[in-house]
């Protein structure tokens, strides 16, 4: 098969390209032989792809003024390329896009006859008016709600897929009111059994992508409203965090700002908290790093919004409020993390989360007549 990835999913350091390298790994486990294409904006070319895949084609993504002006999002107009078209034209084998961002030419008529698939990571429409909501520059806000805008409208392109692959039965059921073709396939991770062992080291732990507007917010959030409120450390963990982020911390001596850490890194002080803790604004898509904390880490502290519609609320305690994070913070800190709940984690997530089982999920979609 071919995939189609908007950016190279090496190393697989943030949610999208995590769900990227993990399904190639596990299809490449399963048998199957990928071509896979990447388009390339600062990250190298990668021997560890080129392990798992027959082939490997990178190609460049345009920026500037021409892409803005083409009336396309601009995460697709800069994803446009006719040799690209051409190295897919080279067999009839089905085609997975890994977003909108590269469905510029899902239409295209010499791919009319091919089994095409569109991994949604997100709402995408949604997901960038909530960065706009969130967005303190003012140019910024202007191109996520115009972005959000075209997105909106060019998400039509849908109706040429064979199958659109929702990561979450909630965006699932919002693309199904559009669109005939929708199915649910959870996200690819790196885990794929629960971590039983390890020694809980007394901190909480916040990690993610703190460049993400989003992220930036929970962890102001939790330095301001909860941990300034409380004497139990608190880590924070994730890269390139904001001056205002690095800021704040530097008020508290109980609490850590790590934003050089390595994957292997984060596993490691997300199995070492007794307590993860990971509240979010913008419930959009999955969190990879909610799977992360409850495949890894103990005590999984979180809001609603972060476990809407996943399925995984039975494992995690659930906070909506500062007062109600900080009550839990104070309980969990203090219990210990017991051999029946690992035991409940590993019978909740191998029935939705097995990468196996989804990756023989999507062989047999690819198999099926376009």
């Amino acid at each position: 098969m071919h995939i189609v990835s908007f950016d190279i999913p090496w190393p697989a350091d943030y949610g999208g390209v995590i769900d990227v390298f993990c399904k190639v790994k596990a299809l490449s486990e399963a048998g199957v032989q990928i071509t896979l294409h990447c388009f390339e904006y600062g990250r190298t070319h990668s021997h560890e792809l080129e392990k798992l895949c027959g082939k490997v084609y990178y190609y460049p993504r345009k920026g500037g003024l021409i892409q803005w002006l083409s009336g396309l999002p601009y995460i697709v107009a800069g994803r446009r390329s006719e040799e690209l078209t051409q190295n897919l034209l080279k067999n009839s084998s089905p085609i997975l896009f890994e977003g909108l961002h590269c469905c510029a030419l899902i239409s295209d008529p010499r791919l009319a006859n091919r089994n095409k698939f569109v991994r949604m990571h997100n709402i995408e429409h949604d997901y960038y008016s909530s960065l706009a909501d969130k967005e303190r520059s003012f140019l910024k806000r202007i191109y996520f709600r115009k972005e959000s805008a075209r997105l909106k409208k060019f998400e039509a392109c849908l109706k040429f897929a064979t199958k659109v692959l929702a990561i979450s039965e909630k965006d699932k059921r919002e693309l199904s009111l559009r669109y005939e073709n929708v199915i649910c396939l959870p996200a690819f991770h790196p885990d794929e059994t629960v971590f039983r062992g390890g020694q809980k080291h007394g901190y909480a732990l916040y990690h993610g992508n703190l460049s993400v507007g989003e992220n930036d917010e929970a962890a102001l959030f939790l330095v301001r409203e909860v941990f300034s409120k409380l004497k139990h450390p608190l880590r924070i963990a994730g890269r390139s965090p904001s001056s205002e982020l690095r800021n704040e911390v530097k008020h508290f001596t109980h609490i850590s700002l790590y934003s050089d850490l390595t994957s292997d890194q984060i596993r490691e002080v997300v199995r070492n908290a007794s307590v993860n803790i990971l509240p979010t604004f913008q419930p959009t898509g999955i969190k990879l790093k909610l799977l992360s904390a409850l495949y890894n880490g103990g005590h999984c502290l979180v809001n609603t919004p972060m476990i809407a519609e996943t399925g995984l609320d039975e494992l995690c305690v659930i906070a909506d409020s500062a007062e109600a994070f900080c009550k839990s913070v104070n309980e969990l800190m203090e219990k210990p993390y017991s051999k029946e709940e690992i035991q409940k984690r590993e019978a909740v997530l191998q029935r939705t989360w097995s990468n196996q089982n989804n990756a023989q999920r999507l062989i047999s979609l690819l198999q099926q007549n376009p």
